[in-house]
């Protein structure tokens, strides 16, 4: 299985990197690439330039995986800007990537929410697109200060809940 990982959060140490990290120790895959979020703002002007590379890139690794999973930080209600860039941009390309691609999304916080206000504003940014959006078990993690750690989740519900999202996901890319 070739993993996906995808952050809305372009912080070196950010959590939500971690978290996808934590998401493909858990899930064992043949191999995992991180994909890389640090694009232009979207602009036609850019665009009738033609696609970036760093665009055509991503959507090729999209294409390319067997499972993505989304880990994305709560601002404003809503996902990180990064992310809705990104997904702005890969709409830009020739063909749909994510059409039927199995998609894990999570989120890590410090708030005590978890992300469940990004998780649902992501789900509907991903409506377009017809993505095999799987989110449960839920994986919100709420106060992620206390509860990741060098790319691990330390609560054991937590850990739980990611094993069986990617559970999940590894069985929907089987079939």
């Amino acid at each position: 299985m070739h993993l996906l990982g995808l952050s809305g959060s372009l912080r070196k140490d950010s959590f939500n990197t971690q978290l996808v990290h934590a998401a493909a120790t858990s899930a064992h895959p043949t191999t995992f690439t991180m994909g890389d979020l640090n694009l232009p703002l979207y602009s036609g002007d850019t665009e009738a330039n033609g696609i970036p590379t760093s665009v055509q890139k991503l959507a090729d690794q999209i294409a390319a995986a067997d499972v993505i999973v989304i880990a994305t930080p709560e601002y404003n209600k809503s996902l990180s800007g990064v992310l809705k860039n990104a997904l702005d941009w890969v709409s830009r390309v020739d063909g749909n990537p994510w059409l039927d691609k199995p998609v894990g999304l999570m989120s890590a916080t410090a708030g005590r929410t978890g992300g469940e206000m990004a998780i649902a504003s992501l789900r509907l940014a991903m409506a377009a697109f017809n993505a095999r959006l799987i989110s449960a078990p839920n994986v919100m993690v709420a106060g992620c200060h206390n509860e990741i750690k060098d790319n691990a989740l330390i609560n054991e519900r937590y850990q739980k809940a990611m094993d069986g999202l990617m559970q999940n996901l590894s069985a929907i890319a089987d079939n």
